[in-house]
């Protein structure tokens, strides 16, 4: 039977995407327009339909897109999906339990959705869907008991707050919503709600403060929307400044560290295998479960405060060791002499090849990926799939794991990397912007580029720009790489990160960008408005110091990879 997970009473026109879709780099957070650039039904707008996907994918934070999008009078009536969903699923519930504005959210079965595709509008009432000739009934969400235990309920009867207790309602709802048997503690939290996508995040965020909100364990927080430091002497207006500091503000406040960064895999205190955790943070999650060994959902914005302020979060997904079995086997080869542009690529494509299912990779057991080439390949799948999490077989930890019995297998060869290397450069030659640093730059990344660089200097009619945690800023500081960089003309930028970047730290004159990121490469002509160029990191060095792309794919890319 249908599920009801969020309930409203709407009705609207279908508008039925034939992929799942990131609102967070995928929709204008103004008016709702699909602006991802590789997406089928790219110039819709999601504003006033009931939209149908399989299931959303990318980034933690469309659950603050969508809470903008029904602050700003264009959100969806409602959702349907035919897989289970989380982040789009919770921005409708804080939409309507905490703001009044209604978005239902449906779960059907692969039959029913498709059922419901083949129509063109349709009404929901709490009880039914119907279309046309087409009558579901909808059962509510949770399809058994969840146990609570007196800790639980002590948050739910108001004992530690207000502010506590709205966040354990919220995740008591979507544990049911995700039928999941009881809550578990996490040791660690990290916030990724404090990018200023739009004014609902300060809304949510100092609402959730003035209520007295702290957080009971240690919680670090993403990229911001500006360099918290320098963002006045950068130029940024304070209409964007202002409150994009105020909403990191918010989350120090309720005790968040403010470590400011997308790659918290890289502050000296990380997860360890087996350690149950709550990231946010798309990249992060996809890293910690996959090299780490940790176990996280891809916990939405708005969420990760709720399990921050109680410590508990619904045992289901990943949590759960037999939901992290691979469910599709993706067979590839590692090409002679391929540079780091390799690990990006493979990981757009696995996502792109396993969107809603956790992937088992074949055929690089010999292979030597830094920890880097793999930060690159967690982010990049991000992009295109939904799933948490990806084995490599004979790389990561958990890679072990027997395949589930429904497992198939795929092949990824040449001709797939030809043409994403095409899609990620289809701009012009002439380069006035290198991207460098998403996910947020490593140490030994900044060291690597800064030897790249060494003796000469980015063009004058080229920006280059390295954007990275304060943590990695302050090892770099000390050990002289960021004078080496300095001295190369490469700006150095902390706190903010690519997908939160605007003008004026965002160069206004800017028409081509070349990145090195998979992630950024996906997201950035949305993003940016910007034309995209890729390749590996020496390439970037190359285009920074001559202004100009390579005219050619690597030699690598030719080779046959099966």
């Amino acid at each position: 039977m249908a599920t009801m997970i969020v309930s409203a009473s709407v009705q609207g026109p279908l508008l039925v995407c034939d992929e799942g879709l990131s609102a967070w780099g995928g929709v204008n957070p103004s008016t709702g327009e699909i602006i991802d650039a590789l997406h089928p039904q790219r110039g819709h707008s999601l504003a006033g339909q009931i939209v149908m996907m399989p299931t959303s994918r990318g980034s933690c934070t469309g659950s603050g897109v969508l809470l903008g999008l029904a602050f700003a009078g264009n959100a969806p009536r409602a959702l349907i999906f035919r897989e289970g969903e989380d982040i789009l699923t919770l921005g409708a519930l804080v939409a309507g339990r905490l703001f009044g504005h209604g978005i239902a959210v449906l779960r059907l079965s692969p039959g029913e959705y498709d059922a419901l595709a083949r129509e063109t509008a349709a009404s929901i009432t709490p009880d039914a869907l119907t279309a046309g000739a087409l009558t579901l009934p909808l059962a509510p969400a949770g399809d058994r008991d969840l146990e609570l235990t007196a800790a639980d309920q002590a948050f739910l009867d108001g004992q530690h707050g207000e502010a506590a207790r709205l966040a354990m309602e919220i995740i008591v709802t979507m544990a049911r919503a995700q039928s999941a048997p009881r809550l578990t503690d996490v040791s660690r939290v990290h916030i990724d709600g404090c990018i200023y996508a739009s004014p609902a995040f300060l809304t949510f965020a100092r609402g959730m403060a003035d209520k007295g909100a702290r957080v009971r364990v240690p919680t670090t927080m993403n990229a911001i929307s500006v360099d918290h430091a320098n963002w006045r002497a950068q130029g940024v207006a304070p209409a964007f400044g202002t409150p994009a500091a105020g909403l990191a503000d918010a989350y120090v406040e309720m005790g968040a560290k403010p470590s400011f960064t997308c790659a918290p895999y890289l502050l000296e205190d990380r997860p360890g295998t087996g350690e149950d955790i709550a990231w946010a943070e798309s990249n992060a999650v996809i890293y910690a479960n996959s090299v780490l060994g940790a176990r996280t959902v891809k916990h939405a914005d708005f969420m990760d405060l709720c399990i921050a302020l109680t410590g508990r979060t619904a045992l289901a997904g990943v949590y759960l060791p037999e939901n992290r079995a691979p469910r599709r086997i993706i067979d590839v080869a590692l090409p002679d002499e391929a540079d780091d542009a390799f690990w990006p690529m493979l990981g757009w494509l696995v996502g792109r090849a396993a969107p809603d299912r956790i992937p088992l990779i074949r055929g690089l057991e010999q292979a030597q990926p830094s920890q880097d080439d793999l930060k690159a390949l967690c982010a990049a799948f991000g992009t295109t799939s939904a799933a948490p999490m990806l084995h490599v077989a004979g790389l990561t930890p958990e890679a072990g794991l027997p395949p589930a019995p429904e497992a198939d297998t795929v092949t990824l060869g040449p001709a797939d990397f030809a043409r994403l290397w095409q899609d990620f450069n289809r701009g012009p030659a002439q380069v006035d912007l290198v991207a460098l640093g998403s996910p947020h730059f490593s140490a030994d990344e900044c060291a690597l580029f800064a030897d790249l660089m060494a003796g000469s200097r980015v063009h004058p009619e080229v920006t280059t720009i390295i954007t990275l945690g304060r943590d990695t800023l302050a090892v770099i500081g000390r050990n002289g790489v960021q004078a080496r960089l300095e001295t190369a003309a490469v700006r150095i930028i902390p706190d903010l990160c690519w997908c939160s970047i605007s003008e004026p730290v965002f160069p206004p004159q800017a028409k081509v960008l070349m990145t090195n990121s998979g992630k950024y490469a996906h997201y950035a002509p949305a993003l940016s408005n910007l034309s995209i160029r890729f390749g590996a990191l020496a390439q970037c060095a190359e285009t920074a110091r001559s202004g100009l792309a390579p005219a050619l794919p690597p030699g690598w890319m030719t080779q046959a990879t099966i």
